[in-house]
């Protein structure tokens, strides 16, 4: 049993074991395995079958002696080390492990057409992109030319912009948007509007776009601070549903798109931004800055004082701007984007918003007027006759 023992147990290796007659194994029920299991030992051995042995008691049997007459080194045939022993798969090698060529000639037969169009396009996409990436990065232009606006205004900004606005605005829409996710909305919008053109087409940003990008936010945020100085909070009240006049989603997408192509129209179209003069040349443009700022806060406010939650009329009103045109806050923002477009001297990009304002104020004015006439009958009537124009005194 102890051979047996070190055999099958043993982690170490035995060196100058000797067994003499003195110290005889029996193997007793073991006879049927001493074949194989003494294959284990790498040492020679000398195995010698006495047909007599002497016990201490006196009798005797007929089995075999083992004599080890030489230092042997012996190898468990099941132990710990084995596993440690072996060697550990390749991890480059393993996703190719259950590789063969039956399987890539099956995955091959079960490929569509589609599939081949569709691996075909992303490879094509992949390729072109990084092919246009090595190029920029390896284009000396860029680097002499581009690379300060890339520091102070990189395109992963406002594309970073733009994924944040469209999520508040997907936020804005089941009503959960707080003030300052509102606030992102607008500022990525504008972000597009006056920013992105410009640095597209010229390169970097200097002048004009920066102006403009926070007039954009001082105008369009005048409703927020009447409301803040009539109830003390910038949230709207409840009111009406009827006042709320919105055209059909079509007709609002392709103003917006207007809108928008209209600015990239002026980028475009004008000449590079060190090249827009400055200097007492752009006092014009600070006057129609001016006059569109005061134009739109006078009339949100006198439309304001009289009407109830800041959206419900309760009178036909005649004062300020409204003495003039009928729908001065159209008129302010149509004003805005013409500006716009003179300050970068784009002729052709401002008759082309004019035109798209037109055509979309044109037909919500209508809608308005309809339920103004609904609500206070004659009294909207005589101030439309009295008061001709729409949006542009002695025009239109």
């Amino acid at each position: 049993m102890a051979a047996s023992s070190v055999c099958f147990h043993s982690s170490t290796n035995v060196r100058g074991l000797s067994v003499v007659d003195r110290h005889q194994i029996p193997f007793r029920h073991f006879d049927k395995q001493v074949k194989s299991r003494l294959m284990v030992f790498n040492s020679p051995f000398h195995l010698r079958f006495s047909p007599l042995i002497t016990r201490p008691n006196g009798s005797t049997n007929s089995h075999p002696t083992l004599f080890f007459s030489r230092t042997m080194r012996i190898q468990p045939k099941c132990s710990s080390s084995d596993a440690v022993s072996s060697k550990s798969p390749n991890p480059f090698l393993k996703p190719f492990e259950f590789f063969s060529l039956d399987s890539l000639q099956g995955t091959l037969s079960r490929t569509t057409p589609f599939d081949v169009v569709k691996w075909s396009g992303v490879l094509a996409i992949s390729i072109a992109a990084v092919k246009s990436t090595l190029n920029l990065f390896f284009n000396p232009f860029f680097w002499m030319y581009f690379s300060w606006t890339w520091l102070f205004w990189p395109w992963i900004v406002a594309f970073a912009t733009a994924a944040y606005g469209l999520y508040c605005l997907r936020k804005h829409l089941i009503g959960e948007a707080n003030i300052f996710e509102q606030l992102s909305i607008v500022t990525s919008l504008f972000t597009w509007l006056t920013l992105v053109p410009p640095a597209y087409f010229n390169g970097f940003l200097e002048g004009w776009p920066f102006v403009f990008f926070f007039v954009y936010h001082y105008f369009f945020f005048f409703n927020v601070s009447i409301r803040k100085r009539l109830y003390g909070d910038y949230f709207v009240r409840p009111h009406d549903p009827k006042w709320d006049v919105n055209m059909p989603n079509l007709y609002r997408l392709l103003f917006s798109v207007g809108i928008m192509v209209g600015h990239w129209l002026a980028a475009f179209e004008g000449p590079e931004l060190h090249q827009v003069p400055g200097g007492w040349s752009n006092v014009g443009i600070w006057i129609l800055i001016l006059i569109t700022l005061l134009t739109h806060y006078n009339s949100s406010l006198y439309l304001a004082k009289y009407s109830e939650k800041v959206v419900v009329p309760t009178a036909v009103v005649q004062f300020g701007p409204y003495r003039w045109v009928r729908h001065p806050i159209y008129a302010s923002s149509m004003l805005l984007f013409a500006t716009y477009c003179a300050a970068l001297r784009a002729p052709g990009s401002l008759l082309f918003i004019v035109a798209v304002c037109s055509l979309y104020y044109g037909q919500k004015a209508k809608a308005e007027e309809a339920l103004m006439v609904e609500t206070f009958g004659e009294g909207y009537v005589e101030y439309a006759n009295k008061v001709r124009y729409k949006f542009i005194p002695f025009v239109y």
